[in-house]
């Protein structure tokens, strides 16, 4: 019986959490027993491993939204100056 690593255990649950793949494929790459993943999955689900992704994505997500807020302000202004100048023309 192999002894498999806290990380390896871990880093085929986020791929069987995220990957898209079956259960079956993925026991089957990794080489262990689709039973032995989903007592793994059901083990490691609660933690962590899918969150972290998650936070990144949302962090991520609202830098957006401030960059865009920006550069819709920014473009408003441009819109403004432009109207104004070209009324000033002769």
């Amino acid at each position: 019986m192999v002894k498999h690593s806290e990380e390896f255990k871990q880093e085929a649950v986020r791929i069987a959490l995220t990957s898209g793949l079956s259960r079956e494929r993925i026991a089957s790459d990794l080489g262990v027993g689709k039973s032995t993943l989903n007592k793994w999955v059901s083990y490691y689900r609660p933690s962590d491993l899918v969150a972290a992704p998650q936070a990144d994505l949302a962090r991520e997500n609202e830098r957006l939204r401030l960059e865009n807020r920006v550069l819709r302000e920014e473009r408003e202004i441009l819109k403004k100056a432009t109207q104004f100048f070209a009324s000033q023309r002769p």
